[in-house]
C-alpha cells in the first residue's frame, strides 16, 4: 500500500541545501531529459545562494511524506526594497515599475514552487499556494511577483488565480518561465475557496499556532 499523505511544515536555515537540491532537480525531472551532474551541482549551489541572501525575510514552506522526504515546496518573500529581486535580476524589471507597486504598500515576491513528478496529492499545490499568499490575502494590500513555468500559469488560470504577465518570457531552471504580477484581486477567490485546505492541525509541529515571519503575521484557517 503507497502512503500518498503529506505533511507541511516551515523549512529552517539548516535546510536550504535540501530545499535548492529538491527544486533544480524537480525541475529538471519535470522539463529536461539530458542534464549533467555538473549543471545540477552549480544550479543547486546558485539557488542556495539565492535563498540564503533571502532567508531573513522570507518563508519556505514544503510538503513532506512520512519518510521525511520533500514532495513540494514554495517560498514567499516580504521585500525589504534593497535587496534584488529574482524579477530584477532574471528578467531587469523594476517592480516599482509596476502599476500597483507602491512604497507605502508591501511587495512580495513568491518563487521556488516545484512538486515531485509523481506526486498523488491533487491538492498539494493549492496547499502551497495558500500558504504562500496568507499574507497577501489577509493585509488585502500590496503587490506579488513571480517567475512562473508556463504550464503553471494555465494551472493557475484555471484555479481562480488572476495573474498579469509584465515581460517576455525565458528559459529558466530547464522550463519556459514567465514574469507575472498579482494582487488581492487577483488571489481572493482562489484564496477563500482553498484556505480550508490548510489547518492549523495541518503543520507539522505547529498546532494551534499563528503564522508568523520576522516582519509580518497572518492566519491560516
Amino acid at each position: 500500500m503507497t502512503i500518498t499523505q503529506n505533511y507541511l511544515e516551515r523549512l529552517e536555515l539548516n535546510q536550504l541545501t535540501e530545499l535548492a537540491k529538491f527544486v533544480v532537480e524537480e525541475n529538471f525531472n519535470h522539463h529536461c531529459e539530458n542534464v549533467s551532474a555538473k549543471e545540477i551541482i552549480s544550479d543547486t549551489q546558485e539557488v542556495y545562494d539565492e535563498e540564503l541572501n533571502y532567508f531573513k525575510d522570507s518563508e519556505i514552506f514544503v510538503a513532506k511524506d512520512f519518510s521525511g522526504n520533500i514532495q513540494g515546496s514554495i517560498r514567499v518573500i516580504k521585500w525589504d526594497y534593497k535587496t534584488k529581486l529574482p524579477l530584477q535580476k532574471i528578467f531587469n524589471i523594476d517592480p516599482l515599475s509596476y502599476n500597483y507597486s507602491q512604497k507605502a504598500s508591501p511587495v512580495w515576491h513568491i518563487g521556488r514552487f516545484a512538486t515531485k513528478k509523481d506526486v498523488k496529492d491533487k491538492t498539494l499545490f493549492r496547499k502551497l499556494m495558500v500558504c504562500a499568499i496568507a499574507p497577501i490575502c489577509e493585509q488585502k494590500d500590496g503587490v506579488v511577483f513571480a517567475e512562473c513555468d508556463s504550464k503553471l500559469l494555465r494551472i493557475m488560470n484555471l484555479l481562480g488565480i488572476k495573474a498579469e504577465v509584465i515581460g517576455a518570457s525565458i528559459n529558466y531552471l530547464g522550463s519556459e518561465t514567465i514574469p507575472i504580477a498579482m494582487n488581492y484581486a487577483g488571489l481572493e477567490e482562489f484564496y477563500y475557496n482553498n484556505k480550508s485546505l490548510v489547518t492549523s492541525q495541518s503543520i507539522n509541529k505547529m498546532s494551534n499556532q499563528t503564522f508568523q515571519n520576522k516582519q509580518y503575521e497572518y492566519h491560516v484557517c
